[in-house]
C-alpha cells in the first residue's frame, strides 16, 4: 500500500506514510489519505495568486516551479521558488521564461532538466510564436544555473499542439496532444528513446485513453503508476479529476478515479509526485482563498518585466529591418 501526502495550488498536498520501499522502485499504485493529509502548498506565498497551476519540486523540496498567468491566459509565465534555512522566498521568474507563453514545468528525475511547454520559435532568428511543443532546459549540476532551451524536436513536436511532459528515467517522455487520431479530445501518449532518439508517439491504451479528454500525467520515474486528468468521466466526481492506473507485466490497468476527498466536485489535476518524500501535489480549483487578499505585487512585477522585454524585442526587429 502506498500512501501519498497530498498539496493544492489552490496547490494541494498529500503524504506517504509507510516508507518501506522508495517511490522509485514501488510497485503498488494505491492511494490512502484523509481529508486532514490535504493542505493548501505553501499557502503564506502561493494563496495570494488567483490564476497559478501546475508544480514541480526537486526531491530535497528546496527549488520548485510553478506557472503563474493572467487571468484571461493571455500571459503565462514559469516561477521559481527557492527555500533556504529562512525559509521560501518571493517567487522570480524563472530565467529562461518571460517572452513567450510558457507553462507545465516538469523536472527530470535526477534535477537536471527541466522540461514545460511553450509557444516560442523554434528559430533563433524569428520571433513569431508558434503552437505548443516540448522544450526543455538543462544544467550540469543542481549548483549551476538553466541552459537555453532546447526544443524535443520531431517526432514528438508535431504542427499541433504538445503539453505537459512527463520525463522517466529511461527516458521515456510522456505528454498530452490533440490529434486528428484522438479527434477533438486530449489523449495522453508516449515517445520512448531508443538511445539516440525519440521514436513515433503512440497513444497509450483504452485504459487510460477514452473518446473524451484525458490529459496532464504525471508517470513515475520508473514507469510503474500513471496519474492523470479526466475529464467528465462516467464516473467522474467534479468537471476534472485525478485518476490513477498501474503497468503489470507491461500494461496499463484499467484506471481507477482516486475518489473524494482528493477529487472534488471542481476540477482537480496536474498531478506531481515527490518520489523521495512521497509526496503528491496537484492543482485544484477548489476555494483556498477565503477571507485572504490577494497581493498582484509579484504579478505586476512580472508583467513590468514582460513589457520591458518586449519592449526590447520590438527594438531589436526595428533595428534588423534598417538594415533592409
Amino acid at each position: 500500500m502506498k500512501f501519498f501526502q497530498l498539496a493544492l495550488i489552490m496547490l494541494c498536498v498529500v503524504s506517504c506514510q509507510d516508507g518501506k520501499e522508495s517511490a522509485n522502485t514501488s510497485k503498488t499504485a494505491s492511494v490512502d489519505y484523509s481529508q486532514d493529509t490535504i493542505q493548501p502548498v505553501i499557502p503564506e506565498i502561493l494563496s495570494k495568486f488567483k490564476s497559478i497551476r501546475d508544480f514541480t519540486i526537486n526531491g530535497v523540496e528546496d527549488e520548485a516551479y510553478f506557472t503563474l498567468q493572467s487571468p484571461l491566459n493571455e500571459i503565462s509565465v514559469i516561477m521559481k521558488l527557492s527555500k533556504s534555512e529562512n525559509g521560501w522566498s518571493s517567487p522570480e521568474m524563472a530565467s529562461f521564461s518571460g517572452r513567450y507563453s510558457d507553462l507545465e514545468p516538469f523536472f527530470s528525475p535526477d534535477y537536471l532538466r527541466l522540461y514545460f511547454s511553450s509557444n516560442r520559435p523554434v528559430s533563433k532568428d524569428s520571433s513569431n510564436i508558434k503552437d505548443f511543443d516540448i522544450w526543455y532546459v538543462e544544467r550540469s549540476s543542481v549548483m549551476e544555473e538553466w541552459s537555453q532551451p532546447v526544443n524535443v524536436g520531431t517526432p514528438v513536436n508535431t504542427k499541433a499542439d504538445e503539453f505537459y511532459p512527463a520525463i522517466t528515467l529511461s527516458k521515456s517522455l510522456y505528454f498530452t496532444a490533440i490529434t486528428e487520431e484522438t479527434g477533438p479530445g486530449d489523449d495522453i501518449f508516449v515517445s520512448t528513446w531508443n538511445g539516440n532518439r525519440y521514436e513515433t508517439p503512440k497513444q497509450l491504451s483504452d485504459s487510460i485513453n477514452t473518446k473524451g479528454a484525458e490529459f496532464n500525467a504525471y508517470v513515475s520515474p520508473d514507469e510503474s503508476y500513471i496519474l492523470f486528468g479526466g475529464w467528465r468521466r462516467p464516473d467522474g466526481i467534479g468537471a476534472g479529476d485525478i485518476y490513477i492506473s498501474e503497468k503489470k507485466n507491461g500494461i496499463w490497468q484499467k484506471a481507477k478515479n482516486l475518489g473524494i476527498p482528493l477529487n472534488s466536485e471542481n476540477t482537480d489535476y496536474c498531478p506531481f509526485v515527490n518520489t523521495e518524500t512521497n509526496t503528491l501535489y496537484f492543482t485544484s480549483r477548489r476555494s483556498g482563498l477565503k477571507g485572504q487578499t490577494l497581493d498582484f505585487k509579484i504579478l505586476k512585477s512580472c508583467l513590468e518585466s514582460l513589457t520591458v522585454m518586449m519592449m526590447a524585442q520590438v527594438k531589436s526587429i526595428k533595428q534588423t529591418l534598417r538594415g533592409f
